[in-house]
């Protein structure tokens, strides 16, 4: 079935479009927050610390497969997270030969100025927008998320998990 039959083509035009324009302008400005702490941490950076908060301390391999990346991938950002302090690299617990890596106490704070600076700037973005209107918006947000890593998956693409830190 042609999807771009279903509905009205000129809404779907305006869709595109303005993801394009959000895709743009989110990198642009990385989304990086305000105050002191804006733009001062990489989106790759940025994902890697929140997913070790998130899951804890893992493998590269581990943490390369839930975030949908190459593990080589993984290494090389994780490298200047590890030459900075803000994730340390440390032995399995149960196999000391395996490498474990997990967030630093530097590394959990950086995260969490980094995170406070982001709300304040959504806070500021929707500021004018009713909690239902936010609520909406994350909803759908999401759901346009998952339904990318849907797609990715169908064609064989290993798609990160849509939830707040992809």
């Amino acid at each position: 079935m042609d999807m771009t039959s279903v509905g009205d083509n000129g809404l779907l035009d305006t869709l595109q479009h303005e993801v394009a324009l959000f895709a743009r302008r989110a990198e642009q400005t990385r989304l990086g927050g305000v105050g002191q702490v804006r733009n001062s941490m990489d989106r790759a950076a940025y994902l890697l610390l929140n997913r070790l908060d998130k899951e804890g301390p893992m493998g590269v391999k581990a943490l390369a497969a839930s975030m949908g990346i190459d593990s080589s991938t993984v290494t090389r950002q994780v490298a200047p997270l590890v030459d900075t302090g803000l994730v340390k690299r440390t032995s399995h617990p149960e196999d000391g030969r395996a490498v474990v890596l997990q967030l630093s106490p530097r590394g959990q704070t950086r995260l969490e100025e980094v995170r406070a600076s982001r709300r304040r700037l959504m806070a500021e973005l929707t500021h004018d927008w009713s909690p239902q209107e936010r609520e909406s918006f994350c909803t759908l947000l999401t759901r346009f998320n998952a339904a990318l890593s849907a797609r990715m998956s169908a064609q064989g693409v290993p798609a990160p998990e849509t939830r707040q830190d992809s």
